[in-house]
C-alpha cells in the first residue's frame, strides 16, 4: 500500500509571498485566472486537510464563520489546547508522529492550507511530499513569504507546469534521501 502524500497547495506573488504583513491577499484577487484555477480538481484529491491556528483564525472571519472545508477531515494546529468544532480537531504536540500516523491511514493525499508558519517545521522534518504552487503575476515588495529561512534544503522534481489565464501552477515532488 502506497503512503498518503502530504501536498501544499499555495498561491504566492512572483517575489514569494503568500499576503501583505497585515495578511490581505487584494493583490492575488486582482489577477484574472481561469475558471477556478484547477482548485476544484486538486481539492477532489485529498479528503485531510491541516491548518495553521493563525490561517485558520483568518478563513473563519473571511468566510463570517462558516467552514469552507465540511466533509474533510480537518486538524489545525495550535500552541494552545483548544476544543474540537463540529468541523476540526486542533492539534499540538509532535508534527513527526502525528504525520505518521495520519499518511500510514487509508485515504486520499493530505493538504496543507496555509502559511510559513505551519509550513516550516514540515519542511524542517521532511514531512511535505509535493508542492504545488501557484504564481501571481504580481510583486508586493514585501509580506509573509511562503518558505522562512532555515536549516532545510529540498531537492525537487518538476511534476507538471501550466497555466491558467495569468497564473502559472508549479507542481513538484520533493526528492526524499
Amino acid at each position: 500500500m502506497e503512503n498518503r502524500k502530504l501536498v501544499v497547495y499555495i498561491a504566492q506573488s512572483l517575489d514569494g509571498y503568500i499576503a501583505t504583513k497585515d495578511d490581505s491577499l487584494e493583490w492575488l484577487f486582482q489577477v484574472e485566472g481561469e475558471g477556478d484555477n484547477g482548485y476544484s480538481k486538486f481539492y477532489n484529491t485529498v479528503d485531510t486537510i491541516l491548518i495553521g491556528k493563525r490561517t485558520y483564525d483568518w478563513i473563519m472571519e473571511q468566510e463570517k464563520g462558516e467552514f469552507p472545508y465540511k466533509g474533510k477531515e480537518c486538524y489545525v494546529f495550535s500552541r494552545t489546547p483548544k476544543e474540537a468544532t463540529e468541523h476540526v480537531q486542533f492539534v499540538q504536540g509532535d508534527i513527526v508522529s502525528f504525520m505518521q500516523d495520519l499518511k500510514s491511514k487509508q485515504g486520499k493525499n493530505i493538504w496543507m492550507v496555509g502559511g510559513g508558519n505551519i509550513l516550516h517545521p514540515f519542511l524542517e522534518k521532511g514531512l511535505v511530499d509535493e508542492l504545488i504552487v501557484t504564481i501571481a503575476p504580481a510583486v508586493i515588495g514585501d509580506g509573509i513569504p511562503l518558505f522562512k529561512a532555515g536549516d532545510y534544503k529540498l531537492n525537487l522534481h518538476l511534476k507538471s507546469a501550466r497555466t491558467f489565464n495569468q497564473f502559472v501552477e508549479l507542481q513538484y515532488e520533493v526528492l526524499h534521501e
